[in-house]
């Protein structure tokens, strides 16, 4: 026995032993990649010295001799902060997810191709300026020098995430970054999903009930679209009811339309300052990730002087200011794409019906490499239109007859993209009139430029807008038929036609992917425009002080009162308010007392915006399931307009409040009160009876996934980063959940990005992002700047020198080699 006993013992020192080499030869390795900013170079393809100056935040100030070596330190210090969220970025844009992640990333890799994003990425190189092309160059050359040093220092390959997905890494092109960008557009643009959601309803509703279920922007009232399937005389539609899962997918890049880009954007003159220049202020959304998708850089060399966001793998400071002028943006909402149905030859599939006859797709191949199965060989076919869609790409299918096909027009596809052109310029602008006209290069994403300079404030629609005929049947709301002339674009818009506007007589300007131009069509921008709540806060809060602040603009940022709970609270809740409270149970009571009190603010620290959020939720699919029936799940979730609708009975809308399942008429308020119990009961299971206890914060968290390594559990306890937040969907301080699934209010979209400048002294201005600077997950800078973000405060960052210095954490040179 004592034998065993001895043998068991050596036999656990040696396993132990095993495992701590294993984890110390594992450390090691990843502590090689560990950024090292208090360190000297020699690098490949620099001219003259260059230095980086790491902040007291790990913030990088760029000081070179010259414009090509400034941008060649950038492509150096992303790679060296985010080298693996870049080679995500180039493989999401290439159609390459799948040879690291199999067959998830398959559709995602088959849309992108489809649309060919990196080819026409490659085709528009040759469009861009000469600089902009100098800029690209060194750019890339930076890049590369950064992963000759990880490969000759063995500087753990750059990044620990390339120890689990090997394969090397490519050069970087110029390419490589234009496709980025486009990637990113078509993450921001929504059109094309709008339509064909909008055609599946009214394949299923009559045209009145899809304008309350998806109702027109409220400030001004259009006429109702045609029914779809009227377009399509005699077709059969067999699919209109089946969901496209793959849309939900945490890469895929056009999701649901709620999820693509938001932003809020504001300014003041001189005239509404304390200190006599103009504030601006600029918070763009989109989807929470560790890394934040944002970097903040300082890039000065010769010509270049700049500093704000970056977004890793793009040469450019998107939204910053040059000392001269600043500039933010937010989502126009642009109508820039659609799907148009074609109609295939019954006698020859490879042919397709155009106003002059039948004409023969163009056929181009595609390959997806998928890390375990088979590499998978397609042929993608093109209409004059565009690509077309097919495996259920956007849910296109669903809106697709027998014997037709759906493609995809956008501006996007248009090879002559100068958009990176119009980014250069608008980094070189001294004047808002340069801003201007540096607009006018950008094709996509179409953009709101809220500029200021020391003179005044202005703001420019950006972005290449579609020109429709104005007898188009459809107007570009739903799909259209391939066919007929008169629904086919006839170009883009003249540039300089976007509507401007600057120094305005009111003395401030606001944006909140609102409605931006009351021209009617097809004059007009689009049909789709993002809910009016955050901007009636904006317009309200900014419209309360003659003069503003650097810190009240900070403040209206982390704003979290709900106009939406405002308006729609007391129309649901009014006749419970007055009811007689002997009939509810004391739980109810406390919740309808609770939300008499409330003041629409969504703060995590309280149950009401819980209860509210929970209300009208259920609510809506009290009021939407028995008739949509499987075509809920498009709109589960708050649907704030379409309750407002329903409960002003605007158009006959209080129809949905009976279900027409039941011999009895329910009434709204007999819907409502159901509503409420459901939310209650709902809510009394997740976190307990005591209405006392819950806390809106619990639930919506906002968490910054990892990618991929913290979709794997147990690991996103160690690579995702966290928080409680405050605010909501409307709020100006805004948290977009999901609103279906086992976590609804987890906040997963928001402004990874904020920034105010003060153009009385800008190295005042103010900037913070979601997570750190670092793509490192071990490193400090992982994670630094998260707790700041989520508490609304944010960090100085300045152009001057001195500053830089002040508490700096390392200080990195870069000489020729």
């Amino acid at each position: 026995m004592k034998a065993i006993l001895t043998y068991s013992l050596y036999l656990l020192t040696a396993g132990l032993a095993v495992l701590a080499a294993a984890a110390g030869l594992s450390w090691y390795l990843i502590a090689r990649s560990l950024p090292d900013y208090d360190r000297d170079w020699a690098v490949t393809g620099l001219g003259e010295d260059a230095t980086i100056v790491r902040d007291a935040n790990a913030v990088p100030h760029i000081r070179a001799g010259n414009s090509r070596d400034a941008w060649f330190a950038l492509g150096v210090v992303h790679a060296q902060d985010r080298l693996w969220q870049m080679e995500l970025a180039r493989r999401a844009a290439r159609g390459r997810l799948s040879a690291y992640f199999g067959n998830r990333t398959i559709p995602q890799d088959r849309l992108v191709k489809t649309l060919d994003i990196y080819g026409r990425s490659r085709a528009s190189l040759e469009h861009q300026t000469p600089e902009t092309r100098e800029i690209l160059e060194a750019y890339s050359k930076g890049v590369n020098a950064w992963i000759r040093t990880v490969d000759a220092e063995a500087l753990g390959r750059g990044a620990p995430e390339f120890f689990l997905f090997t394969g090397g890494i490519a050069p970087w092109t110029p390419q490589d970054s234009l496709a980025i960008l486009k990637n990113l557009a078509l993450r921001l643009s929504a059109s094309a999903q709008h339509e064909i959601r909008r055609g599946l309803f009214h394949l299923n509703l009559d045209p009145e009930r899809v304008r309350d279920i998806l109702p027109e922007y409220p400030l001004k009232a259009t006429t109702t679209a045609p029914r779809f399937s009227e377009l399509f005389p005699g077709a059969r539609f067999t699919d209109s009811s089946a969901r496209d899962p793959s849309r939900d997918g945490p890469w895929f890049p056009a999701r649901r339309p709620e999820f693509a880009g938001a932003s809020n954007a504001w300014a003041v003159d001189g005239t509404r300052a304390s200190h006599g220049k103009p504030l601006l202020a600029s918070d763009p959304h989109l989807g929470l990730q560790a890394p934040s998708l944002w970097h903040l850089v300082d890039v000065q060399g010769g010509e270049t002087r700049v500093i704000g966001g970056a977004i890793p793998g793009i040469p450019a400071i998107l939204i910053g200011h040059n000392g001269r002028v600043g500039w933010g943006l937010s989502t126009t909402g642009v109508d820039d794409q659609d799907v148009f149905i074609e109609r295939v030859n019954p006698e020859n599939p490879a042919e397709y019906l155009t106003p002059k006859g039948w004409e023969s797709f163009r056929t181009r191949p595609i390959r997806i490499e998928v890390a375990d199965g088979p590499d998978i060989d397609e042929q993608v076919r093109e209409t004059r239109h565009g690509p077309v869609l097919s495996r259920g790409q956007l849910g296109a299918h669903r809106v697709t007859p027998e014997g037709y096909v759906a493609a995809l027009s956008w501006t996007g596809l248009h090879e002559a993209d100068t958009t990176m052109s119009g980014l250069v310029r608008l980094m070189e602008a001294g004047t808002l009139e340069d801003v201007i006209a540096a607009s006018a290069l950008a094709i996509t994403p179409a953009q709101n430029v809220t500029m200021a300079d020391a003179t005044g404030i202005g703001m420019v629609v950006s972005g290449a807008v579609p020109e429709r005929r104005a007898d188009s049947g459809v107007k570009g709301r739903l799909p259209s038929p391939g066919w007929l002339p008169q629904n086919d674009w006839q170009g883009f818009r003249p540039p300089g036609t976007s509507p401007v506007v600057l120094h305005p007589s009111e003395g401030a300007i606001a944006n909140a992917n609102n409605r931006v131009t009351n021209a009617e069509f097809p004059d007009h921008l689009s049909f789709d425009w993002d809910h009016p709540y955050r901007i009636n806060r904006v317009i309200k809060e900014l419209s309360r002080r003659d003069v503003h602040s650097r810190d009240s603009f900070v403040m209206l940022q982390n704003d979290t009162v709900s106009e939406m709970a405002r308006s729609v609270l007391p129309l649901i809740a009014r006749k419970m308010w007055w009811s007689e409270p002997e009939k509810r149970s004391p739980q109810k009571d406390r919740a309808l007392e609770a939300l008499r009190d409330w003041t629409g603010d969504m703060s995590r620290h309280g149950p009401e915006p819980l209860i509210f959020s929970e209300w009208m939720r259920r609510l809506t699919r009290r009021l939407a399931l028995d008739e949509l029936g499987p075509l809920y799940p498009e709109i589960e979730g708050m649907r704030p307009l379409f309750i407002e609708r329903v409960f002003r009975d605007a158009d006959g809308a209080s129809i949905w409040c009976d279900v027409d399942k039941t011999p009895e008429r329910e009434t709204c308020d007999r819907i409502s009160e159901l509503a409420l119990d459901d939310a209650l009961a709902a809510l009394t299971d997740e976190f307990g009876p005591k209405i006392e206890t819950w806390r809106w914060g619990r639930a919506h968290r906002a968490v910054h996934r990892h990618y991929p390594l913290g979709f794997m559990e147990p690991l996103g306890v160690v690579f995702n980063i966290e928080h409680e937040t405050a605010g909501g969907n409307f709020t100006v301080m805004r948290g977009l959940s999901p609103g279906r699934g086992s976590t609804p209010y987890e906040n997963v979209h928001a402004s990874g990005l904020r920034v105010v400048y003060d153009f009385a002294d800008l190295d005042r201005s103010l900037w913070i992002i979601s997570t750190g600077q670092s793509g490192h997950p071990f490193s400090r800078w992982y994670g630094h700047l998260a707790d700041l973000w989520a508490g609304g405060e944010m960090i100085p960052m300045s152009m001057s020198d001195r500053d830089a210095h002040a508490g700096a954490v390392g200080i990195t040179k870069l000489r020729p080699k």
